[in-house]
């Protein structure tokens, strides 16, 4: 379980702009002085710096923001009206989706058939799973005539929040 918190905060942190070290609020990362200079190269260092980067209480977690789609046309529904309404709500939960993704990652299966040294076949699958909370509707538009377009965001605490609920499964 510890190897996907790992790969969740890695995921996580490469979706924050790749800007790794700005999200700390640790004076050790801001000094720029030789003397403060601390040897990592005996692994008891290196692990004590490990789990310093890996506790969440030490991140200042990003308002994160997700956008989802959906086609009216596609839709279920007797008229325009109906599949109006159920493209909007495709486009939510395709957004709701895309926040489970940054918050909790993506587990990735694959399987590759080969014979005779020749791929015969080759699948990948994406699973995201895991709890949204308190995602708050920025706007829905509809984009061209056939579209909808749905932004949600979660702030910062909330995301916290959400990440040591992860941690402790």
């Amino acid at each position: 379980m510890k190897k996907y918190l790992v790969l969740i905060l890695v995921i996580f942190l490469q979706s924050c702009n790749g800007n790794l070290m700005s999200g700390f609020n640790n004076s050790k990362f801001s000094s720029t002085s030789q003397d403060n200079v601390e040897d990592y190269s005996k692994p008891t260092n290196q692990l004590n710096k490990t789990r310093e980067l890996l506790d969440g209480a030490s991140i200042n977690f990003p308002t994160l923001t997700a956008t989802g789609y959906a086609v009216v046309s596609t839709q279920p529904g007797q008229n325009v009206e109906q599949k109006r309404l159920m493209a909007i709500r495709a486009a939510r939960m395709s957004a709701m989706r895309e926040l489970a993704e940054q918050i909790h990652g993506l587990k990735v299966d694959s399987n590759t058939t080969v014979i005779d040294l020749m791929v015969q076949n080759d699948t990948f699958r994406g699973i995201v799973s895991g709890i949204i909370r308190g995602a708050r509707t920025v706007r829905i538009n509809p984009t061209g005539s056939d579209t909808y377009e749905t932004v949600l965001e979660i702030d910062q605490d909330m995301v916290a929040y959400l990440f040591r609920q992860a941690q402790t499964l």
